[in-house]
């Protein structure tokens, strides 16, 4: 009878992360056998290596995208301003909190088109925006509109997507295989996705956008 191989027995060496990725907080993931890349909220992580980016995400949303031919891709974790208002945010073109999603989307987009990707091949998945910011309880919906929103206006093609409902959720992606793995976190022991979400809520409705990108 062969012996099963637990993963913590065989360890690679962490691979070198990308340049301007190197910050990401990165550690050994036991239960799916490799290096993962844990994001916060407002971070996002591009690979070209057999490896996982995983974050929680309650009102925020995800942007798992990759290049299926050349395994390069990402993950982005982010949130609207919730002065965003009504409308979509193509008719808003210089509205502030719209160029930060769009400041969001593209700066993932380009970081896998620098290392590889090709911007017809790219493959999207969605997940987020739950409902769990009981003081702001559109801000999930924001986020949701807007993803759908941008991913339709820029023609990218979406594959899933997992989005809503009032639960946190965890999340692996995988961008070498483009597996997305979500848990909907059905209770929290402590407030720390809350608490977390909400101080960067207020971050990013006190400061300015940071410059404008244009997808390549």
């Amino acid at each position: 009878m062969d012996t099963p191989v637990r993963h913590n027995q065989v360890r690679a060496p962490m691979p070198r992360a990308l340049p301007g990725f190197a910050a990401i907080n990165r550690y050994w993931d036991d239960a799916h056998g490799m290096y993962a890349a844990k994001l916060l909220p407002g971070e996002f992580y591009v690979t070209a290596e057999n490896e996982t980016i995983v974050t929680v995400l309650g009102s925020c949303v995800s942007a798992c995208i990759r290049d299926p031919e050349t395994g390069v891709g990402g993950m982005n974790h982010f949130m609207l301003p919730v002065s965003l208002g009504a409308g979509s945010w193509e008719a808003r073109g210089v509205d502030a909190s719209t160029r930060y999603g769009s400041h969001a989307m593209e700066r993932l987009i380009n970081e896998i088109l620098k290392h590889g990707g090709r911007r017809e091949a790219l493959e999207v998945k969605l997940t987020g925006g739950g409902r769990v910011l009981a003081q702001m309880t559109d801000v999930g919906d924001q986020n949701i509109r807007f993803v759908q929103e941008y991913v339709r206006a820029e023609r990218l093609r979406v594959l899933s997507q997992d989005l809503g409902d009032i639960h946190p959720r965890k999340v692996y992606y995988t961008p070498a295989t483009g597996r997305m793995l979500v848990k909907k976190l059905r209770s929290l022991h402590n407030n720390t996705v809350l608490e977390r979400e909400t101080r960067y809520l207020h971050e990013i409705e006190s400061k300015p956008v940071q410059g404008e990108v244009e997808l390549f």
